[in-house]
């Protein structure tokens, strides 16, 4: 077998060593329910509201602005479908809403179906550098808009989108209106990297995810700024603060407790892994007909997407990965469809060249000695692809 060579932290992150040790008295010994007057939930419950406290830091919020959920695509739902459905109890007349075109499909698709359900929907294009500019933003503000939501960074193409500058133009507005505007930023691919200060960037929700930080699975938080309406969606014996009903994944939140606790002590990894990106980028636009996708300056230190014509995406990612190096298409949530990337095709692409693009993102543990080996590889896979492509 090749060496066996991950380059799709973007789908995903192994968990670090650090954050399974701190889960594990969780999954064994400390087994309490939270919600239990007695010794072993109240063991359990001092866990969690650690873990809220350590949210609440890094995030500069209160720890009563902290849900946690089942995932991020829980909490966007919970952000979008709570926000909208509280809003309709108070609003008696239709309102709208904005979102942009190269969302991922977790603010998406719960846009396109309120939209079906009569609400309106305005879907902001980016430029053709995947960046959604916030004067396409104040263009698209109505006088009964009520809700933004505007992803951090883009999972696919890793543009970072101007959430601060969005955040002081939502703000300015709402001090001529008698209804606020409510903004939601989905930063679940952004945590590692940027700053995530819910007080510099405006915002009054924000979504992050525990195993895009390398923590487990099935664990996400919300952030949601004091005095602003929401309903749950999930009902039952109201936990967490009545937004977010089920007995808590304990083991999961102190994992995203200690996880978030790692992403400030490996900052400093930051330029090294932003140096393996240019790298690439440079010796992959060597190969002829290859193109980078996004912004080259004003995109996440980790991704690099491209398109390669003359080759399809998925044979490419498989004839990869049999050489030991696992990288993707697009979004890991939506790759098992031969659809064309709604992002790619958002920043102007054929259809044909999306089914050419490749993702491949970075993380804490990728070695140049990884990297030099992944470019020495693809040129010679994408030549062999080019031979039998029907393109």
């Amino acid at each position: 077998m090749p060496k066996q060579i991950y380059l799709d932290y973007a789908a995903t992150t192994p968990i670090d060593e650090e954050v399974l040790e701190a889960m594990m008295p969780y999954l064994k010994k400390d087994f309490g329910n939270p919600s239990s007057l007695h010794h072993f939930g109240q063991i359990t419950r001092v866990a969690i509201d650690q873990t809220r406290k350590k949210a609440a830091r890094f995030l500069n919020c209160s720890e009563s602005e902290i849900v946690f959920c089942g995932s991020a695509t829980e909490a966007n739902s919970l952000a979008i479908f709570g926000v909208v459905k509280a809003l309709q109890k108070k609003i008696k007349k239709p309102f709208h809403i904005i979102t942009t075109k190269i969302e991922h499909h977790a603010v998406l698709h719960p846009f396109e179906e309120l939209e079906k359900q009569g609400v309106e929907v305005s879907f902001v294009a980016p430029n053709k550098i995947g960046i959604v500019e916030t004067k396409e933003i104040k263009k698209a503000i109505k006088d009964n808009t009520v809700f933004i939501s505007v992803m951090y960074a883009n999972n696919e193409i890793g543009t970072v989108q101007p959430i601060e500058e969005i955040g002081k133009l939502i703000s300015q507005i709402n001090k001529n209106r008698k209804q606020k505007i409510y903004f939601h930023t989905d930063a679940v691919q952004a945590v590692n990297y940027l700053d995530c200060d819910v007080q510099k960037l405006k915002v009054d929700l924000l979504t992050l995810s525990a195993h895009k930080i390398y923590g487990p699975k099935g664990v996400g938080a919300l952030f949601i700024k004091k005095g602003t309406p929401i309903e749950p969606i999930i009902y039952g014996g109201g936990h967490e603060f009545g937004l977010r009903s089920g007995t808590e994944n304990v083991a999961g939140i102190v994992g995203l407790g200690k996880a978030i606790e790692l992403v400030e002590k490996h900052k400093g990894d930051t330029e090294r892994i932003k140096n393996l990106r240019d790298k690439i980028i440079e010796e992959v636009l060597k190969i002829p007909n290859a193109k980078l996708n996004g912004s080259r300056e004003n995109r996440l230190p980790n991704n690099v997407n491209v398109s390669i014509s003359g080759v399809e995406g998925e044979s490419l990612v498989i004839a990869l990965d049999q050489e030991g190096i696992a990288v993707s298409t697009g979004s890991a949530c939506s790759s098992h469809e031969l659809k064309p990337s709604h992002v790619l095709l958002a920043i102007g692409l054929s259809p044909k060249s999306t089914h050419g693009s490749l993702r491949i993102t970075l993380g804490r543990f990728t070695t140049e000695d990884e990297i030099d080996y992944f470019l020495k590889v693809l040129p010679k896979v994408v030549k062999r692809l080019r031979e039998i492509s029907p393109f």
